[in-house]
């Protein structure tokens, strides 16, 4: 009778506190804040350094393109030289052929308005100018002089050279159609960043509350077992099995807290938030349930990611250092200009009685012997063009192969995290029921931690096979740039965020 009131005390003690999880104070409490994944996401992609290097990143890529396009536009120039003093000697050659030195003592002052547009079909320069040039000799007898171009016409063209004009307007709309979807695959990096320090973060909790919470529960079993050895109901040799328990659970709860304590700081840096908070992270009550095609993601990420326009980009690049060896191999360039000009002393007359002012220039730069030296650089440039569409064939099959691995993987993630979850939860019932047992003296010590082990271990991994779901699904969606949960695509209004 005795013993039975002295088992019946110690399961009604045991009843009352096991499981029971240290409440901190109200001061540590009012510094807890409950954050959710999606809020971390949210707070990830507007203060974190990465988010910040990615909007950069794309502004660059942004004013690039827009100085592409200034260059197809007309462009209006004011170029002047106010003023050009001098006072000096220079040589003169006389008529008998001996020289003398003359004194130049001038002033002269220069301005000419040009508006000139680039012809990117032709890679030449139309320029529309008007100038007006007034030289002024200083000192005594001096005299003034003025000389206008009311109105010129320029044309600038290379007949052979490379057309670098023409080859930008097929380049750089691809380069910045790829830095745009770098940066909205970089926003989406982004998130799988703050679901690996989030998850870490909620790991190293469970981590902290399991190892308290199985402290506790070795403390209050050694309390028992004493009594129990004092009835002789136990070995001596579990007795100090359980006392080695109550020792190996202060160390895990002593290594929990660093731990946590590293994962915290590390989400709290990422995420730029005050060291003043303590983050508490919530276990996601849910996740996306879809069903994903391979051939599906494959084509999302053929026609969206930035893959697919590097791609294009390095091909177009390497066609292009081609055709400029090729157009090195000989110059001609065209320079023709067409107007009037007119001078006088007075400013009013240097407009009156304009002449024709014409100009015709072509000039040759053909090599008679370069020792093959330029057709060399367009072997050179051939060849690297091959290794270039190596390996981009070769990107391209590996880039197949990831995607496919990856849609098996979430395929078969959301079964694992099934699997996770029921045997977390069969693991704590087993677990319950094990310390039950161990009450009333059917099972040992062994078989008392083998539970309490399979309990902690389903307990991570439920929480790391939901880690992985999450950050699959953000994975196809940074490859496709597509949300597959909406079935729409994922997309920014580059104009706004670039200002």
């Amino acid at each position: 009778m005795k013993k039975q009131t002295l088992l019946a005390a110690c399961f009604l003690l045991w009843s009352s506190l096991a499981f029971a999880r240290p409440e901190g104070n109200s001061d540590e409490a009012s510094r807890e804040r409950n954050i959710t994944l999606p809020e971390a996401i949210a707070l990830a992609r507007t203060q974190s350094v990465d988010a910040a290097v990615a909007l950069n990143e794309l502004k660059t890529a942004y004013w690039e393109y827009r100085t592409f396009r200034a260059d197809l536009l007309p462009e209006v120039n004011l170029t002047g030289t106010l003023p050009n003093y001098m006072k000096s000697y220079s040589s003169y050659q006389n008529a008998d052929g001996s020289y003398s030195f003359v004194r130049n003592n001038t002033l002269g002052l220069s301005g000419e308005l040009s508006i000139d547009q680039n012809i990117w079909f032709t890679g030449g320069k139309l320029s529309l100018t008007s100038s007006l040039d007034y030289l002024k000799q200083l000192g005594s007898g001096g005299y003034k002089q003025f000389m206008s171009v009311p109105i010129s016409l320029e044309l600038t063209q290379p007949i052979f050279g490379v057309n670098s004009l023409k080859w930008n307007r097929r380049i750089e709309p691809v380069r910045y159609a790829e830095a745009k979807a770098e940066f909205i695959s970089a926003t989406e990096e982004v998130t799988m960043k703050t679901i690996s320090y989030f998850f870490q973060l909620l790991l190293a909790k469970e981590a902290l509350s399991t190892a308290r919470q199985n402290k506790e529960n070795a403390d209050r079993l050694y309390q028992v077992a004493q009594a129990k050895r004092k009835m002789g109901q136990i070995s001596e040799n579990d007795l100090l099995q359980l006392k080695l328990n109550t020792l190996q659970g202060q160390a895990d709860v002593t290594t929990a807290e660093s731990t946590l304590r590293a994962r915290m700081f590390q989400l709290r840096s990422f995420l730029g938030v005050s060291e003043q908070e303590e983050l508490n992270p919530v276990l996601p009550a849910a996740v996306p349930e879809v069903e994903i095609r391979y051939e599906q993601v494959l084509a999302k990420a053929l026609e969206r990611n930035s893959f697919a326009q590097n791609v294009r980009r390095r091909q177009l690049e390497a066609d292009f250092e081609v055709a400029t060896a090729r157009g090195n191999l000989r110059s001609i360039d065209l320079f023709a200009s067409v107007g009037y000009t007119g001078q006088h002393q007075e400013f009013s007359s240097a407009y009156k009685d304009l002449l024709d002012n014409q100009v015709v220039q072509v000039g040759v730069k053909i090599p008679l012997l370069d020792w093959g030296k330029r057709r060399g650089k367009v072997r050179v440039a051939k060849s690297n063009r091959e290794v270039v569409l190596s390996k981009i064939r070769q990107e391209q099959m590996e880039f197949n192969q990831d995607i496919f691995l990856l849609v098996a993987n979430f395929n078969n993630q959301a079964q694992q995290l099934d699997i996770a979850r029921e045997a977390d939860a069969i693991a704590q019932r087993r677990y319950d029921t094990s310390v039950e047992t161990f009450m009333i003296g059917r099972i040992s010590t062994l078989d008392l931690n083998d539970a309490q082990q399979s309990k902690d271990e389903a307990r991570q991994t439920h929480i790391s096979e939901l880690y992985s779901y999450w950050y699959y699904f953000y994975q196809l969606r940074s490859l496709t740039l597509w949300d597959f949960e909406r079935n729409e695509e994922l997309t920014a209004d580059f104009e706004a965020v670039v200002r």
